[in-house]
């Protein structure tokens, strides 16, 4: 005889989607460094659509530009038992003018924002980069919601502005904080454990 489930018992029963998402596997090393591989660049710029576009609405369907073909593109790897996996973060520099150096296009995936650092470890890699090859100015324009992270890395404000209705901030990058980075390995960033 079969008997009917006890529904007064109390449990702790709890979605095996919910238990899945709290165990969901973090790597814990990155490569941050230009990107070298053409499903680097395919992700990176998946990535960039999936946050200026899906995410933030900034831009209707894709987020490239002209720039693109100039850009110097990096990226952030997320790499299990040492072997690139997935790009989780990506940003772009660009000689504008001689000496002037600009970053655009600052992203990181909503699941590693917190994680190894990633955004400041892009910014560092590209203001780095840039220096190696012979910046006297680094600007970009930051989203207003990031100046913080920004002034902790040694940015200052220009001016303020709006771009694509959304406040910016132009700022520009403390040179001297920022050793020149040459090569094309970049570096590793490791999570805390």
């Amino acid at each position: 005889m079969r008997s009917e489930p006890d529904t007064t018992a109390t449990t702790d029963w709890v979605p095996a989607c919910a238990v899945a998402r709290a165990v969901a596997f973090v790597p814990s090393e990155y490569l941050v460094k230009p990107a070298s591989e053409r499903w680097e660049r395919r992700e990176a710029m998946r990535l960039r659509r999936a946050v200026f576009c899906t995410e933030q609405g900034l831009f209707e369907r894709d987020d490239r530009d002209a720039l693109d073909r100039e850009a110097t593109l990096l990226v952030a790897v997320a790499c299990v038992s040492g072997m690139p996996e997935q790009v989780v973060g990506t940003v772009r520099i660009l000689e504008s003018a001689p000496g002037q150096w600009q970053g655009s296009r600052l992203a990181v995936h909503p699941d590693y924002r917190r994680v190894a650092w990633l955004g400041s470890e892009l910014i560092r890699l590209a203001v780095g980069i840039a220096h190696a090859r012979g910046a006297r100015q680094f600007t970009a324009q930051v989203q207003s919601q990031n100046v913080p992270l920004f002034r902790r890395l040694h940015w200052q404000t220009l001016e303020e502005t709006e771009l694509q209705g959304r406040p910016h901030h132009r700022m520009q990058a403390e040179l001297a904080k920022y050793p020149p980075c040459t090569g094309t390995a970049g570096f590793v960033a490791r999570r805390a454990a």
